[in-house]
């Protein structure tokens, strides 16, 4: 969807029904990109229909990859006919920087064609941290980083091929290890990556690897040790559910005091997320393979042992995951108590809190990574107002926060919410919520 959409919220409202979570979108990121490691036939269902995706299957099909689709989110691709050249394209590279996740197909491309071009840096992009762990664990495999004067263009190259090495991972990158693992396992010899990400992504990435044919030890953990193969297979894969949006789903019942059930969510995948949110005094009852959250006039945020307020962080896996930081913070404004909300691992990510409370929620902002909330015990709503959404996960916090409000709210740039969330207006219309897309 188009920047001029918006979203016109009336708040309210108490929801009742059952939601089924969209595929997960970071894991589909990695999935897609994996299957120009062979040229058979990887088929992938429980795909997002979610713009990021839409894009980056765009991306595949314009290197000549062949997609089929043979139901709702499930795919079939067949990478034995590519077009490098057009990776090298000027169309080719303007799409690609409309989404993060295009930086992953970097390594799959290296291994098999010993060569990959990059998006025009622009600004300091390739100065970014987190592009720089992808780039020194592709030097150690053996490419070399080149910019090409005459094209003005930046492209990576293993002419003589990639090479097993050991990485020591700077920081731990889910892009970064995906990418890295990916190249490694069609490089010669053994790779070992320490420090590796382990969320569940990475797992179903190596379960995937594994199913065509790769050497993958230690999977589920932060070593990874890769025996490099020459071929690679076709296989079938399932995406996980998202575990974001099941986070969301159990925010949203709590701030609406509805009665949701969240069906065939993966618990085991989940990690302790549903942990976080019963510290923030969300009941929660597991039947099955569904999270059931009973509507609640009030919940209570814990304290710790000794009393001391309580601290919600992000960390690596399997820590809390920062896609979630924002959703448990609008959580904790109705809430009875208080709350500190660290978000470590990434700036920025709070500064969306201004129009809580601008909708009366109570919320000291103490620097771009804390913030205090107290709780409001639902004493008076939260009011409706116009916002516009930063980000795809703070979109989702203040449309939870504006079905939780009296009144209508207007939520603008919703492309960002669409990036992530599939059709969330009308799965969220069908349960009891009244939500408008408008063209502004």
């Amino acid at each position: 969807m188009s920047q001029s959409q918006a979203f016109e919220v009336i708040g309210g409202n108490r929801l009742s029904g059952d939601l089924i979570p969209q595929g997960a979108k970071n894991e589909a990121l990695q999935i897609l990109s994996a299957v120009l490691l062979t040229t058979d036939v990887v088929e992938v269902s429980n795909v997002p229909d979610i713009i990021d995706l839409r894009m980056l299957i765009e991306l595949l099909r314009s290197l000549g990859v062949k997609v089929n689709q043979l139901g709702k989110g499930h795919y079939r691709f067949q990478a034995d006919d590519l077009e490098l050249e057009n990776f090298a394209s000027e169309n080719f590279q303007a799409n690609s920087r409309k989404i993060r996740g295009s930086v992953m197909l970097i390594g799959p491309l290296l291994a098999r064609f010993r060569k990959a071009y990059l998006p025009k840096p622009g600004g300091d992009k390739i100065g970014r941290r987190r592009l720089d762990t992808h780039f020194n664990g592709f030097d150690g495999l053996g490419a070399e980083f080149v910019y090409d004067e005459p094209t003005d263009q930046y492209y990576l190259e293993a002419k003589n091929g990639l090479h097993g090495a050991y990485v020591l991972m700077d920081e731990i990158s889910v892009t970064g290890t995906a990418n890295i693992l990916m190249a490694a396992v069609l490089a010669s010899g053994t790779t070992t990556i320490y420090n590796a990400a382990c969320e569940p992504y990475l797992q179903q990435l190596c379960r995937l690897l594994t199913a065509m044919g790769a050497n993958i030890e230690g999977q589920g953990s932060n070593l990874l040790i890769i025996h490099g193969v020459e071929k690679l297979n076709g296989a079938t894969h399932r995406i996980l559910p998202d575990m974001i949006e099941i986070g969301s789903f159990i925010g949203l019942a709590a701030m609406t005091q509805s009665a949701i059930r969240i069906r065939d969510c993966q618990i085991k995948e989940l990690g302790i997320i549903p942990r976080i949110f019963e510290r923030l005094g969300i009941k929660i009852n597991i039947e099955n393979d569904d999270l059931v959250i009973p509507a609640q006039d009030m919940y209570e945020i814990q304290t710790f042992m000794d009393g001391s307020i309580m601290n919600i962080y992000d960390s690596p896996w399997p820590g809390f995951t920062p896609d979630l930081m924002s959703i448990v913070l609008v959580v904790a404004t109705q809430a009875k108590g208080s709350v500190l909300i660290h978000q470590k691992m990434f700036e920025s990510r709070l500064f969306f809190v201004d129009k809580l409370i601008d909708m009366g929620a109570q919320i000291i902002l103490c620097d771009p990574h804390r913030a205090t909330v107290i709780g409001i015990e639902r004493k008076y709503p939260l009011k409706g107002i116009e916002m516009t959404s930063p980000d795809i996960r703070a979109g989702v916090a203040l449309l939870i926060a504006a079905l939780s409000a009296q009144g209508k709210s207007m939520i603008y740039n919703i492309n960002q919410i669409d990036r992530g969330y599939q059709d969330i207006d009308v799965r969220l219309n069908a349960i009891g919520a009244q939500i408008r897309r408008i063209n502004v």
